[in-house]
């Protein structure tokens, strides 16, 4: 009965095969030439067939050798690519963070630089997407989303729980004075509808039955599919918008957005962070992952205390 040979001698043959000489697999494997021929005639010894034969004053795969070859290649490219994989995972300095668009350009982004500078020997690609990626396959180590979405990952983790509140320009405030909070009903009012993979934030309708009015859409209510879209739409002036919080907080600490009335609504769902596990064996991938977490606890506390 035949056996398997050695790996060390299929190693050897497979190099053989794909580099087309002993010189070249010799090179490849770091041994002598006739290191290389020595195992595949161990390899032939085990399987009790000829691999190699001599065309001229060339080796060439036999018949039966271009048939082991093409399978044993399969199991080494297996190999190669999981080598890759490591080699990317413990090597490669570069973070990619995906991140839902508004709160790349309003919540992270902004923050990201100082997180930065305290780690100089770390480099980070923030890549704004509303699909969410396949982190074990595109090259993302961690996905921050909203709601449902993190059923799509293995390792999660709860970041806050977004409100929205009114909120418009200074200028338009001054043109157009409010009293009490149904007076905002009456102000050009942006809208906010997210794409069908999220449920949207409250809408205007949700924020009237609160305060106990009544609201209908108009026809000339303007509707952004981005968050961040809205709110720089309302820091221009364009009208009132149910901001969310956590990506106002700097137009709103700057003044050039006003919250006419701290009546706010809670997001139904809450923003989550997910990632790869090879991440956490990447240089400073640990440290960016709990950065991102304390981030968002303070954050969340911040919520709840204003």
């Amino acid at each position: 009965m035949n056996k398997t040979p050695p790996l060390r001698a299929i190693q050897a043959f497979e190099a053989f095969g794909r580099r087309g000489s002993m010189t070249a697999a010799a090179t490849e494997l770091g041994v002598s030439v006739g290191a290389v021929s020595q195992q595949i005639r161990k390899a032939e010894e085990a399987l009790e067939v000829r691999l190699l034969e001599r065309r001229g004053r060339s080796v060439a795969l036999t018949a039966l050798g271009r048939v082991y070859h093409a399978a044993v290649s399969r199991g080494f490219d297996q190999i190669r690519a999981a080598q890759d994989i490591i080699d990317r995972a413990q090597s490669a300095n570069t973070l990619t963070i995906s991140c839902l668009p508004s709160l790349a350009s309003k919540w992270i982004g902004p923050q990201l630089l100082d997180w930065q500078i305290a780690h100089p020997g770390a480099t980070v690609r923030l890549v704004g997407a509303e699909t969410e990626p396949r982190l074990d396959t595109e090259g993302v180590d961690f996905r921050i989303s909203y709601g449902e979405k993190y059923r799509d990952f293995n390792h999660y983790i709860e970041l806050f729980t977004d409100w929205v509140v009114p909120a418009c320009s200074p200028a338009l405030l001054a043109r157009h004075p409010v009293r009490k909070p149904a007076d905002i009903l009456d102000l050009p009012l942006l809208s906010i509808e997210w794409a069908r993979d999220h449920r949207s934030p409250p809408s205007w309708t949700e924020w009237a039955a609160s305060i106990g009015a009544m609201y209908q859409k108009a026809s000339g209510e303007v509707a952004f599919s981005l968050s961040s879209a809205a709110i720089d739409a309302a820091t221009n002036g364009r009208g009132v918008v149910l901001a969310q919080l956590s990506m106002a907080a700097e137009d709103i600490a700057s003044g050039r957005l006003i919250v006419p009335f701290n009546q706010r609504l809670k997001l139904s769902q809450a923003y989550f962070l997910a990632w790869d596990r090879a991440a956490l064996e990447k240089p400073f991938g640990p440290e960016l992952r709990a950065w991102i977490v304390s981030n968002s606890k303070r954050m969340g506390a911040a919520l709840m205390a204003s």
